[in-house]
């Protein structure tokens, strides 16, 4: 299996997606490498960005569901840093 560096830039429009974003990003916990929120109090939205280091399609496909939300941007930046990791075997 290959894991890919990447960046999701996310804003944040509608404060009622934030539950499932979370929940979305909760569930690819296991490939963030890091997390910042701002809050954008005077603009009302709140900037985040999400580091991950995961399968290309896990990254693909947790962008196209947070692209989805309601009042919710986002963009992901791929770098150019490709691994190869063994998968682990359960018996």
């Amino acid at each position: 299996m290959e894991t890919r560096v990447a960046v999701l830039s996310i804003i944040v429009e509608q404060d009622s997606s934030t539950t499932e974003l979370n929940r979305l990003l909760s569930e690819a916990g296991e490939y963030i490498i890091g997390r910042m929120g701002i809050p954008y109090r005077k603009k009302g939205v709140s900037i985040i960005s999400v580091v991950i280091d995961a399968p290309q399609d896990l990254i693909s496909t947790l962008s196209g569901r947070i692209g989805r939300l309601r009042g919710v941007s986002s963009k992901t930046a791929y770098s150019r840093v490709i691994t190869q990791v063994e998968e682990e075997k359960h018996d």
